[in-house]
């Protein structure tokens, strides 16, 4: 790189700095083009043709890189894509050495789970929700079970426990199955609660309103107790509808820890509400989630409320192949083996997936600004990231270890314990 001119280490660093600008990048590619250094070229225009598949310039600039010959604009055929254009398999082929491949299949990696076809659970297992007013609710989506990376168990245990009884009603009349209830969510943070439960909603074809402690409590005493009705009234009104009680822990703590009386008839009215004393609930489907569902008040889960839980664990090794490929799709990555990546990311949230990717294209960005040479994420930096990254999910089960053993009341964590055993942390 010594005989590179200024202007093109300058164009390098800029590059470095602003990854995703496909113009810069074509702009340096002509200069390295015309310094005489077609590989490299090559390279740059392969980079920017990952970013913008269909740049005419960026393929027009890969083929004079590649000295392939072109036909003068009005003798070049129309669409490019028709018979007798440019043969782009040949010159992927032709190019192997120059861009190595985004993704590899190692020995190692045999024996890991095929590439998942679904889209990943939500990396940061509360967050793609937002904050949704109590007044509003979002259309039945297009999110299904389908959309969630692996988690087959979850999947099963939903279909069981809520999802075939409401969607068949003729099933449910003959058996005397009651619409009541509701499903609390528990489990580590970061492990996608909420897009579970926006997921429950598609397939139920239902509205979606989300709920936060914020939504509710109010400084004026009797406003909370007003809001938590009109939650549910606004349900009511647009039924079919999912409500998400989001922290239920904040939303519906242990009243006998709880000093302020506000909060405590916050709690009471949220267990009128469940209980659809002034009003059927037909059509409300109410699912909860919690990281601490020992700090919810017991009265919550009493047959006819919250009365069905549903442990969500951190993703298993297919949700973990997808949620990488998911925070990578649109990264400069080269030979990534996934299968290895799966294997050391156990216990690994979705939250700490995402951080992990973020790490590994931060080293890879701060050492194309060392050294003014732009350079692909590799697997170096992933498995560096992954070394550093501890999963957050660690003192999660600490704690619950404890609850689990000595207050497993009623069997409520037998799935949490069956877990610990298997992994053998008890």
């Amino acid at each position: 790189m010594s005989d590179e001119s200024p202007l093109i280490r300058s164009l390098r660093a800029a590059v470095a700095a602003a990854p995703d600008d496909v113009p810069l990048r074509l702009h340096l590619a002509e200069l390295l083009l015309a310094a005489g250094h077609s590989d490299q070229a090559v390279t740059e225009a392969a980079v920017a043709l990952q970013h913008a598949p269909g740049d005419a310039d960026a393929r027009a600039l890969m083929m004079r890189a590649m000295g392939v010959p072109t036909a003068p604009a009005d003798l070049q055929p129309q669409p490019p894509s028709e018979p007798g254009g440019f043969d782009w398999t040949a010159a992927e082929r032709e190019i192997e050495d120059a861009v190595p491949p985004r993704f590899v299949t190692s020995e190692r990696a045999m024996d890991s789970p095929a590439p998942a076809t679904e889209a990943p659970v939500a990396a940061d297992g509360g967050g793609d929700a937002g904050s949704v007013s109590a007044w509003d609710i979002d259309a039945p989506g297009s999110v299904s079970l389908a959309d969630v990376g692996g988690m087959r168990e979850v999947k099963d245990r939903l279909e069981a426990a809520f999802l075939a009884p409401m969607r068949n009603p003729e099933l449910r009349r003959l058996f005397g199955k009651s619409l009541r209830g509701g499903l609390l969510l528990y489990g580590p943070p970061g492990c996608g609660k909420t897009f579970i439960a926006r997921a429950v909603a598609g397939e139920l074809g239902a509205g979606f309103l989300s709920v936060s402690v914020n939504d509710v409590l109010d400084m004026w005493i009797g406003n909370s107790e007003r809001n938590m009705h009109e939650v549910f009234e606004t349900a009511r009104r647009q039924a079919p509808c999912v409500v998400f009680l989001d922290e239920l822990d904040a939303l519906g703590a242990k009243r006998s820890r709880t000093h302020h009386s506000g909060m405590r008839n916050t709690v009471n009215q949220l267990l009128t509400e469940l209980d659809g004393v002034d009003a059927v609930n037909e059509g409300v489907f109410v699912l909860a989630a919690t990281n601490v569902p020992w700090d919810v008040d017991i009265a919550l889960r009493r047959p006819g409320r919250l009365d069905r839980t549903l442990l969500v664990l951190p993703p298993d090794a297919p949700a973990r192949e997808a949620i990488l490929r998911y925070h990578l799709r649109d990264r400069p990555i080269e030979s990534v083996d996934l299968g290895r990546l799966v294997k050391v990311t156990e216990d690994f949230s979705g939250a700490d997936l995402a951080h992990l990717c973020d790490s590994a294209a931060e080293s890879a960005l701060l050492d194309s600004a060392r050294t003014g040479t732009v350079r692909m994420i590799n697997m170096t930096d992933l498995l560096a990231a992954a070394k550093d990254v501890r999963p957050s999910t660690e003192p999660w089960f600490a704690a619950a270890r404890n609850v689990a053993m000595f207050a497993n009341d009623g069997g409520m964590y037998d799935d949490l314990l069956a877990y610990l055993k298997k992994k053998r942390k008890l």
